[in-house]
């Protein structure tokens, strides 16, 4: 490639994230949640692999096993595994300090905290955390703490160093890990580059995509050296890519990404929720991808803190198109439940809104209610979770995003029902099984909790029944519900995959016929879907 070259960044390049070599997630980023998931996941892992990598490979080839603690190299690259061990407790010492201070305290807690004042108890914190946390009661006599988290942010234990990100070319659905269990080892077709989250030359590389530049300026941009151009090259072309069509209509244009990801439009406002979005390559599932998103995003929602809801790698990409992020609040300070607001500001989002429950965003064409998102959760105290009511002042069309909200209690949408009305479309994800407790939250328990009370507690949405008590309750005249993962190209996410007799799909089956039975009209979305009213 010449210097001279105008080129564009291809539509099927990603931009990896990681932490330590891992894929990076929230629970990565947060210090307190790192910590703890870097010694209890990321070494545990790293330690059965290497003493016995056979069974990860025979574990990996069993479908009953997806997503489970298991490494993804065929049983090979132990040596590899072993040296990014090592460098683990090397470079993330600290952290791993945090960790064994954090199980310090709980212990202290629980051994010394009776009922009594805890002023007494300050001196025995460990120093690794003295002047982080808060020690509290709840009304129960229950000991536990807060983190102030912005100190955690600016202390040895937020580590930036060791940020970075991965660029590779995407051709299918099945070529990567399940990200949880793998970490990110180098390959010929991989460029690692010491690039923090929050570099703004991420903005000026992905504006590439629709603009294109000199090779010399891109190389200077990310200074590649001369070893890699040969690999960075082919992340580019010459061919122009196609031009966003901004919707024009006087009415609401809504279309469906995948998983919980929706672009709705009006002829001034587009807004994004869940973000997980699919590479442009050739596929037998037709699909949106990264093209289908127009240049100006005015906001992106959250519902909550899962991994296949808020997608660093997307957001990176889409950064700088971006006006305003939209998070629900977290508990301030609970280990459980990382502020948002707060680690996105620290990656390089500039406008973060909190939303809270009952809370309006409101907007030139739409307004933004926060509506109490049930469940979900495993049980666990975690409130940065948030139901999206957007209402189009155009038409007055009303549209709740309810994600994997579980109405396990359904007298709390029966409360809140007059208060917002009859809704015209519903968004709704029945994942009804899910995983249990442990499998997203286990690092951060003090104690590994009772198998049968493990399997109890699920990261599950809602089923037949719950499902028809919200519709029931809101009267909507459209009912989606989200494909729960099932897209082959979010596998690496998820690790789900379902056939006509599991569970989720029986029972959201029986909601389609529901709403058929009252002329409702319904659908269970699969790749790529497209509403206009």
């Amino acid at each position: 490639m010449n210097k001279e070259d105008l080129v564009y960044l291809r539509q099927n390049l990603v931009l990896e994230p990681l932490v330590d070599c891992w894929y990076a997630w929230t629970h990565l980023v947060s210090p307190a949640t790192a910590a703890l998931n870097i010694k209890e996941r990321h070494l545990r892992i790293m330690n059965s692999y290497i003493q016995n990598p056979q069974l990860h490979a025979e574990a990996v080839k069993n479908p009953k096993m997806l997503g489970g603690p298991f490494i993804d190299y065929n049983g090979q690259r132990v040596d590899e595994i072993t040296k990014l061990r090592d460098q683990t407790q090397e470079r993330c010492g600290e952290l791993l300090k945090l960790c064994d201070a954090i199980n310090r305290l709980n212990e202290l807690l629980a051994r010394e905290a009776s009922g009594y004042s805890l002023a007494s108890l300050y001196p025995k914190v460990p120093a690794e955390l003295r002047g982080y946390v808060e020690l509290f009661y709840d009304l129960n006599n229950n000991a536990s703490y807060r983190f102030f988290e912005p100190l955690l942010y600016n202390s040895i234990y937020y580590n930036e160093q060791l940020q970075s990100c991965n660029l590779f070319l995407i051709n299918d659905d099945d070529s990567r890990s399940f990200v949880l269990s793998t970490p990110r080892l180098p390959d010929s077709k991989t460029l690692r580059l010491n690039l923090l989250f929050k570099d703004s030359r991420i903005n000026d590389f992905f504006a590439l995509l629709s603009k294109p530049d000199r090779w010399e300026n891109i190389i200077k941009l990310l200074d590649i050296q001369p070893g890699q151009e040969a690999l960075f090259s082919t992340f580019f072309t010459e061919k122009v890519p196609p031009v966003y069509n901004k919707y024009k209509g006087n009415g609401v244009l809504t279309r469906y990404f995948g998983h919980a990801c929706i672009l709705v439009e009006t002829k001034n406002t587009a807004v994004l929720v869940d973000p997980v979005i699919s590479y442009g390559y050739e596929s037998d599932i037709s699909r949106y991808t990264f093209e289908d998103l127009p240049e100006t995003i005015d906001f992106v929602l959250f519902t909550h803190n899962h991994q296949d809801h808020i997608l660093f790698e997307t957001l990176l990409r889409i950064r700088r198109k971006i006006r305003h992020l939209v998070v629900p609040k977290s508990s301030g300070g609970s280990l459980q439940d990382p502020d948002l607001k707060l680690m996105f500001r620290m990656i390089g989002f500039e406008s973060v809104i909190e939303l809270g429950e009952f809370e309006i965003l409101d907007h030139s064409d739409c307004s933004i209610t926060g509506i109490p998102f049930l469940g979900e959760h495993a049980d666990i105290d975690i409130r940065s979770k948030i139901c999206h009511l957007v209402r189009f002042k155009n038409n007055g069309y009303k549209v709740l995003f309810a994600a994997d909200s579980c109405n396990v209690e359904p007298t709390v949408y029966e409360r809140i029902q007059p208060m917002v009305g009859v809704i015209d479309i519903l968004f709704l994800g029945m994942e009804c099984d899910g995983a249990p407790l442990s499998w997203l939250y286990g690092p951060l328990m003090p104690k590994t909790l009772e198998r049968e009370k493990d399997q109890s507690r699920r990261l599950a949405g809602c089923n037949f029944d719950q499902s028809r008590a919200l519709i029931n309750v809101f009267h909507p005249r459209h009912v989606f519900v989200y494909a729960m993962g099932m897209e082959p190209w979010l596998k690496f996410i998820s690790s789900i995959k379902y056939t006509d007799q599991s569970r989720p799909i029986i029972e959201s089956d029986k909601t389609l016929e529901y709403c058929f039975s009252g002329d409702i009209q319904a659908e269970r979305l699969f790749g790529e879907r497209i509403i206009e009213y």
